[in-house]
């Protein structure tokens, strides 16, 4: 769903110290401003993005990827310029417009690798009211060390309690990538942070950040890995059975309608050989679904797993059917994508959600998958739950968590 509050601004002039005109550099073949345009349009919460420049050739590379380009003055395209200052000229011009969103999203093009789900959090959490800006951070295990006036002294920990990496509290470093902040809060104190804040967490090689042509040649290698690499790294799931919806994840949430009113779906096969893998493995699963259209009971038959269509209460269908299978609901892992999976996702003890879900629902669910809806999502979390289940030891307990 796209929200037309929501308005992302990519600040990108053309001069750069560290790499001559970094924003128009390739990644992979692609700009990075264009590459960051396509990742914010593919965020389901974005209604707009626009790319604040002084330089003509990223105005056009930022317009034919689908961006609306404010022209910056030159005032505040020097070095010295802050960020801060063109993301306030831009949001003026779009003010003039008569375009004034409730959340701006600033986005640095230099971030590569930023992750249309993680921004989709970001913004759910300042447009539910959980806090007034959230920003994008990776966990750190780092000692901090500075120069003191008797020698080096630690920053973050005591020098001599050298405690282990378990019993430190936990610390995560700024990346930069994005910050979505209330809008009417940044006007006001003219920076992006304020109020309350939320850091939403990020793996960390998504953290990089690009200021050196060696961030640069680091990143054309980890674009090529990702391009080649299995997704089997992903953090395993050690559920001990798979339930989910139905419109919107084994499917885009599309149907075809014909000239007699007969809809019919799209699926993915890769999505049947996930399921096809759980159930040789003797994980249970469950399609449970709200809709009455006879596709899902034909599609959970062609898959030979159990569907509960036509419920309008979910989670009591979901702890009986767990009851009869003699299954905690916490060893659950339930797939979900919007508001009617709320129930769901809040009771079992591996809530997901796939990329591109409700905004709402990813307030619900620490663990985002990479991909969408009738796009693979499925067999994702198929692999994750497999890749669980063999980390499973002998007495049952899992060894592996995420987000929980």
């Amino acid at each position: 769903m796209v929200h037309d509050q929501v308005c992302a601004v990519i600040p990108a002039r053309g001069g750069s110290k560290g790499v001559h005109r970094k924003n128009l550099r390739p990644l992979g073949g692609e700009p990075l401003v264009a590459r960051a345009v396509r990742t914010l349009s593919d965020a389901s919460s974005i209604g707009s993005v626009v790319v604040s420049t002084d330089d003509p050739q990223i105005a056009v590379v930022a317009s034919r990827s689908g961006a609306r380009v404010v022209e910056r003055p030159a005032g505040l395209s020097g070095d010295e310029a802050s960020s801060e200052s063109a993301v306030e000229h831009a949001l003026a011009h779009l003010a003039s417009l008569g375009i004034e969103p409730e959340v701006t999203v600033f986005v640095q093009a230099t971030s590569p690798f930023i992750r249309p789900a993680d921004v989709d959090r970001a913004v759910a959490l300042v447009l539910t009211g959980e806090c007034d800006v959230a920003f994008s951070a990776a966990p750190a295990d780092v000692h901090l060390w500075r120069h003191g006036v008797d020698g080096p002294e630690g920053v973050n920990h005591d020098a001599a309690v050298r405690l282990r990496r378990q019993d430190r509290d936990r610390e995560h470093v700024e990346t930069g990538a994005f910050y979505a902040m209330r809008t009417s809060g940044f006007l006001a104190h003219g920076h992006r942070f304020f109020g309350r804040l939320r850091i939403v967490e990020v793996a960390p090689d998504d953290a990089l950040e690009i200021d050196t042509e060696h961030d640069l040649a680091l990143a054309e290698l980890l674009h090529a890995g990702r391009e080649t690499a299995s997704e089997a790294r992903l953090c395993p799931i050690p559920a001990r059975a798979v339930v989910t919806d139905f419109d919107g994840v084994h499917t885009a949430d599309r149907v075809v309608v014909d000239e007699h009113g007969v809809e019919s779906v799209e699926v993915n096969r890769s999505d049947g050989m996930g399921v096809a893998r759980l159930r040789r493995a003797g994980i249970p699963f469950l399609i449970l679904s709200s809709e009455t259209n006879p596709v899902v009971e034909a599609r959970a038959a062609k898959l030979g797993v159990e569907a509960v269509t036509g419920c309008h209460d979910k989670l009591s269908a979901l702890c009986g059917w767990a009851r009869r299978h003699g299954i905690d609901v916490a060893d659950i892992a339930f797939l979900g994508n919007d508001v009617n999976d709320l129930a769901c996702l809040r009771a079992v003890g591996w809530p997901v959600v796939v990329a591109g879900a409700h905004r709402d629902v990813h307030v619900a669910s620490p663990i985002v998958l990479r991909r969408h809806g009738g796009d693979g999502a499925v067999r994702e979390l198929a692999d994750r739950v497999l890749a669980g289940h063999e980390e499973r030891p002998s007495d049952g307990r899992a060894t592996t968590t995420e987000g929980q």
